[in-house]
């Protein structure tokens, strides 16, 4: 039973010990301790404090992002709503310059119509005339073929004159 009731001198040292390890653990140890819990307070005091402010940049850059990406929306919208303006406005100036070639081709063909209508009506007069002529020639050959019908005839248009 020795064991287990320690003697007034174990006792003694032990709580001497005791005390020499307090004191040497209360004067070096233990602000060393709280100095460096206290270094390790600040260190994670800090990291949540970084931890606040990268969270709040990163929703501030989220908030920045997605303002950027609706200007781009807008952008592209409009440029899409001005290419598609621009497209009317350039299939309007090819109907336009097409329609206006097309007059113009149409008024030149009309142009040559009439002057190849002219140029054969002048070329039908001109056989007309011609052929009238030749039959004129010819008649007249065969009435005016004795001096008698000559001078009839000579009489007749001096009458005609004489009229007039």
């Amino acid at each position: 039973m020795e064991l287990f009731t320690p003697d007034f001198g174990l006792v003694f040292w032990m709580f001497v010990a005791f005390i020499v390890l307090f004191f040497v653990l209360w004067k070096w140890g233990w602000p060393v301790i709280i100095k460096n819990m206290d270094s390790r307070a600040d260190t994670i005091d800090k990291g949540v404090e970084y931890a606040k402010q990268a969270k709040e940049q990163l929703d501030n850059a989220r908030a920045e992002a997605q303002k950027y990406v609706e200007e781009a929306q807008q952008r592209q919208a409009e440029i899409l709503r001005e290419a598609a303006k621009m497209k009317t406005q350039i299939v309007e100036e090819a109907r336009r310059e097409a329609s206006e070639e097309a007059q113009k081709v149409m008024d030149a063909a009309k142009v040559s119509i009439d002057q190849s209508r002219k140029e054969a009506e002048l070329q039908i007069r001109n056989e007309v005339s011609r052929f009238s002529l030749e039959i004129a020639e010819k008649m007249m050959r065969s009435k005016l073929s004795s001096d008698a019908a000559q001078k009839e005839l000579v009489n007749k248009m001096l009458d005609e004159i004489e009229k007039n």
